[in-house]
């Protein structure tokens, strides 16, 4: 996936059938779909694949627990379904994870079994494994880091996990590998309409470069998320809100805190939200709040109170209480929820459904959703562009359409596992040169043959990109991610061909974002 050849292209189409804004879950997802239909597709992303919401998930594949709970019955099917295909069609990036819920009521064993059984019923043929009653014994040897005090035993159940930014990048080599452009540090500046007031295109910036482009297209899709409102108002200025964001924030932690590969899930916090605390790339995840913002930000930041009441309810069920200096990383994802029903609503009454909007103007906006439902929602939207672009009857095959780098002949465990097939041939790039062979963390795992992929192979621009989304390091340990980020720039200056101004600027610039994803 060469960057400067798919920009090479933009002037090799006269008219797109679909243009994608958007690098997200959604995005992408649009972009595949359409691709893989035969539709000349392009996708402009205006910073990196997967910068905003995608990279900071709870990195689960799930069909929600909390929403059967709350009887959105139609929402769970069509999650556990997807979960089971992304599993079917992503081995190497997405796996089986067992969730153990801990009971402490004496009503929790009996309600919390039988409705995980209707959960595992709902999932059929695509489900990840029976869930069963634990006894006090059992659950305490699966996860020994449990308070003991009031423990009467627990449920296990299965859901999935994921490495959401790979995931992304997946998807962005998927597109490239059936024909499409995808383009990131690329921002729409504005719409293009015909004499009738019909979006015939978009205004681009390189944000490399600055470089502007005008290019014309059939139908423009408008999946970016929790900016989606900015694209609609350059369509209309007067558009209303369709976009409530919602912060939700992650703490990353040692893995001693957890000591199992099993995840935890504490079914009712004080906010009304559940916590989990989730194995991840041999450290923990704890979160999720659930809080109201009125700005979409590309680096949206952790409230102190967020963090204090993760911490303070992680405490209640850990063993080893958390403290701020034990904190790893923090990261907080904006959840772009459909707000059509007005500001005033809580998060839990916004719905978690996606929603497909087309202006007058014939523009498609795809709002709401998650990352499990990724591909139903552009199914959805890409039926719908169909009819918009009268293009010719094709469904959808991106049920059964396996994921760039699909491969099942080695296990989830290997550091390198999300690479899948593409794995073997970035490893051989220790050997191209002295220079790449060798490691830029051994805490991490993360080697110098890695970023020379990125760059040469998934479109890394800049060190953030390769810190933060091509491997995980910024979001693993952030204190590691700075101490490793001047060899980074300087290696890749040298493979760009860059000078040192360009090395101090990233080096400078990754240093003060990188600083807001810890206490000092």
């Amino acid at each position: 996936m060469d960057r400067e050849k798919m920009l090479k292209s933009l002037s090799e189409v006269a008219v797109w059938d679909i243009i994608v804004i958007g690098g997200g879950a959604s995005g992408l997802g649009c972009a595949l779909d359409a691709a893989s239909r035969g539709l000349k597709t392009l996708l402009l992303e205006q910073h990196d694949f997967a910068k905003g919401t995608s990279s900071r998930s709870t990195k689960l594949v799930h069909g929600g627990v909390r929403y059967l709970q709350q009887g959105d019955i139609s929402l769970v099917l069509e999650a556990l379904r997807e979960r089971g295909l992304m599993l079917q069609n992503a081995p190497h990036l997405v796996r089986n994870l067992s969730f153990i819920i801990p009971n402490y009521d004496w009503w929790g064993g009996p309600f919390y079994t039988l409705g995980l059984k209707v959960y595992d019923l709902m999932a059929g043929k695509l489900g990840l494994g029976p869930s069963t009653k634990l006894s006090l014994e059992e659950t305490t040897r699966a996860i020994p880091t449990l308070v003991q005090k009031g423990l009467r035993g627990g449920v296990i159940y299965h859901d999935g996990q994921f490495d959401d930014a790979r995931m992304a990048l997946s998807l962005a080599l998927s597109c490239a590998d059936h024909g499409a452009t995808v383009i990131n540090y690329m921002a729409v500046t504005a719409l293009t309409k015909d004499k009738d007031q019909l979006i015939n295109g978009v205004l681009v910036k390189n944000m490399v470069d600055g470089e502007e482009y005008e290019l014309k297209a059939r139908v423009v899709v408008n999946a970016t998320g929790v900016w989606a409102d900015h694209i609609l108002k350059m369509d209309d200025a007067n558009s209303r809100k369709m976009i409530r964001p919602s912060q939700g924030v992650h703490l990353v932690l040692d893995a001693s805190f957890l000591q199992s590969d099993h995840a935890i899930l504490i079914p009712h916090t004080s906010d009304g939200r559940v916590l989990f605390a989730v194995p991840w790339h041999n450290r923990v995840i704890v979160g999720t709040t659930d809080t109201l913002v009125d700005q979409s930000l590309l680096e949206p930041r952790a409230l102190d109170e967020e963090v204090d009441f993760i911490l303070g309810t992680a405490g209640l069920y850990l063993a080893k209480a958390p403290g701020k200096k034990d904190i790893k990383s923090i990261f907080a994802g904006l959840r772009p929820l459909a707000a059509n029903d007005g500001d005033g609503k809580s998060t839990k009454e916004l719905s978690r459904h996606h929603k497909i909007f087309v202006s007058l103007s014939g523009l498609l906006t795809l709002t709401g959703g998650k990352w499990t439902t990724y591909r139903k929602m552009a199914e959805d939207a890409i039926d719908k562009a169909m009819m918009i672009g009268g293009f010719p009857g094709r469904k959808s095959v991106t049920e059964n359409l396996l994921i760039h780098g699909y491969t099942l002949h080695f296990s989830m465990a290997h550091p390198h596992a999300v690479y899948g097939s593409d794995m073997e041939a970035m490893q051989a790039l220790a050997i191209e040169k002295p220079e790449y062979a060798g490691m830029l963390s051994e805490a991490l795992g993360i080697s110098k043959a890695q970023l020379i992929w990125a760059i040469r192979e998934e479109m890394a621009v800049g060190i953030e990109d390769f810190l933060a989304r091509r491997t995980r390091a910024l979001f693993l340990d952030a204190r590691e991610s700075i101490n490793i980020c001047e060899a980074v720039a300087h290696l890749m200056a040298k493979e760009l061909n860059l000078d040192e101004n360009w090395e101090n600027d990233q080096i400078v610039k990754y240093k003060a974002m990188a600083s807001a994803y810890y206490f000092d």
